[in-house]
């Protein structure tokens, strides 16, 4: 019969057990948070870095592809659609008011990490059936509705479309799709009213006068900045008002990010992202420099920048739109546009006489606005692609 095993010995053995348990449970432990730090690696590889694609952090990773990164390349094919279509505003009918070149309708944007589909009408009144979308902004945005009209309106005979105006307002009809595209004038989207010996007041914290007819409406696409950053010469108010409060003079961006604000707290109230979808537009950039003639006689977009600017508008935009719990898609078109300063109308905003085309310096020239077609049909065609 073996001798009882001596305490001592016990002891040295149990020590050596304890000791191999440990290292196994260390060394499984240190697998375990290896394999979670490759997993949060990996996952942050997929995080969009927001600078130029921003969304709430709802749907943060369900774009993959970076639209507004990439270059212009001419294309023959191009425009999408003929520069006498019925629906264009005089003001950016260029061919018609005496463009003599026409090669800023042929240019064609190609995203550096992907392809933008090519418009397809058809296809696009097939996901618009028996729905509506609704472009709401200032002049530009109307420029980007003219767009949209004139890119769908060829497929659909003359009977079986019409236009409605009201006021600043106006909506197309495709009647065999029971889809109707419209536009709604709000260029600050605050309400703007007049006040006490007929002063022009900017409510920064109120807006149903004007989002009365978002409600109902499948698709919005937002585009607020220009009318923010108006000189006191142009600008559409005297006085800022906020609650009971009323002040003459206040930091344009403030009064931006108070007005982003409102909208971003209507939305998240007032909308279900189960029926609504909601787009907001990057600002539109202007070359007016050189007093409106830094686009005249432009005929080939910018291959680069030197360096990137990024405006201060839409910085606070993507600040507003990140805090907000409703899906808002970012649309960026502010760098790509930028490198197209031969887009715009400049001095062919009407049509002129031969005598008027000699003395063209005793014209303006607006850079703020796009020839069509032209750069809001690439916007349009990203707009698209988002649908």
């Amino acid at each position: 019969m073996a001798e009882p095993m001596r305490p001592k010995l016990f002891s040295i053995l149990l020590f050596f057990c304890i000791a191999r348990l440990a290292h196994l449970e260390r060394c499984e432990s240190t697998h375990f948070v290896n394999d979670l730090a490759e997993e949060e690696d990996s996952s942050w590889l997929d995080e969009e870095d927001g600078v130029d694609v921003v969304q709430t952090r709802h749907d943060a990773r369900k774009q993959s592809c970076d639209m507004s990164t990439g270059k212009w390349v001419l294309d023959a094919s191009y425009p999408l659609y003929d520069s006498n279509c019925p629906y264009l505003s005089t003001a950016v009918t260029c061919q018609r008011n005496g463009r003599p070149d026409s090669d800023y309708q042929k240019w064609r944007w190609k995203p550096q990490a992907c392809s933008l589909p090519r418009f397809d009408a058809l296809k696009f009144l097939a996901k618009m059936r028996r729905k509506r979308i609704m472009l709401v902004g200032d002049s530009i945005m109307r420029n980007q509705w003219e767009s949209l009209v004139c890119l769908v309106q060829g497929v659909i005979p003359t009977s079986r479309k019409t236009v409605a105006y009201n006021g600043a307002s106006m909506a197309f009809h495709a009647m065999d799709f029971e889809a109707s595209i419209e536009f709604s004038w709000a260029p600050l989207l605050v309400e703007l009213s007049k006040g006490p010996q007929n002063k022009r007041i900017l409510h920064l914290d109120l807006i149903e006068e004007n989002a009365k007819y978002w409600r109902g409406v499948d698709v919005l696409v937002f585009d607020s900045a220009h009318w923010w950053t108006h000189s006191d010469e142009w600008s559409s108010w005297d006085y800022y008002m906020e609650g009971r409060s009323m002040f003459r003079n206040l930091n344009p961006m403030v009064a931006y990010e108070k007005g982003l604000t409102t909208w971003a707290k209507w939305v998240d109230l007032n909308l279900d992202p189960q029926r609504t979808r909601v787009i907001f537009r990057s600002m539109s950039p202007r070359h007016n420099r050189e007093n409106g003639w830094k686009c005249y006689n432009q005929k080939q977009p910018l291959a680069y920048f030197s360096h990137r600017h990024v405006p201060e508008q839409l910085v606070v935009l993507q600040q507003v739109v990140r805090k907000m719990r409703f899906p808002v898609y970012l649309q960026d078109i502010t760098a790509m546009s930028a490198l197209r300063r031969d887009g715009h109308p400049s001095v062919y905003r009407r049509a002129m006489s031969q005598q008027e085309r000699q003395n063209l310096r005793g014209f303006s020239s607006d850079c703020s606005h796009w020839c069509l077609p032209g750069v809001p049909d690439t916007w349009n065609e990203m707009l698209n692609a988002l649908l």
